[in-house]
């Protein structure tokens, strides 16, 4: 098995429920370690470009706006095969078919405001981390 890295953001919902902590140590607690992090307050141009893969989808203009809606917290996790344990572990993007144990089963509030969100692929955890972080910023 490889040690990847992946971007995980904490949204809106779960920062302004102040679910940092929490989870975090669901994180920790599957053997992913929380390298680089930082709270920051995404602008409009920012998320719209972040999520420009999704910028002809009906839902990007809802999405860029909750994104934007308050502060966010991005990281890069680190552990073996990082990028499909932090999937396994965020959960079903709707919280009702979420497994129980998941993230988002305990702590989304609905399919939009579903308190994190984290790369799909090695490939886009690579462009996705440099979005946010400089590589001096990452520290293992």
């Amino acid at each position: 098995m490889a040690v990847e890295r992946t971007l995980s953001i904490l949204k809106p919902d779960a920062t302004r429920r102040n679910l940092t902590g929490k989870i975090n140590a669901v994180f920790e607690e599957h053997g992913l370690r929380i390298v680089a992090q930082k709270r920051i307050q995404l602008t409009p141009a920012t998320a719209g470009a972040f999520y420009a893969v999704h910028k002809e989808r009906p839902f990007y203009n809802d999405l860029v706006s909750f994104m934007i809606s308050g502060p966010v917290v991005v990281q890069v996790l680190e552990g073996e095969n990082a990028v499909a344990k932090n999937r396994d572990v965020m959960g079903a993007t709707d919280p009702k078919k979420a497994e129980a144990h998941t993230i988002r089963a305990k702590f989304a509030e609905s399919i939009e405001a579903n308190s994190v969100h984290g790369s799909d692929s090695l490939e886009n955890a690579k462009n996705e981390i440099a979005f946010f972080f400089a590589g001096t910023e990452i520290l293992p």
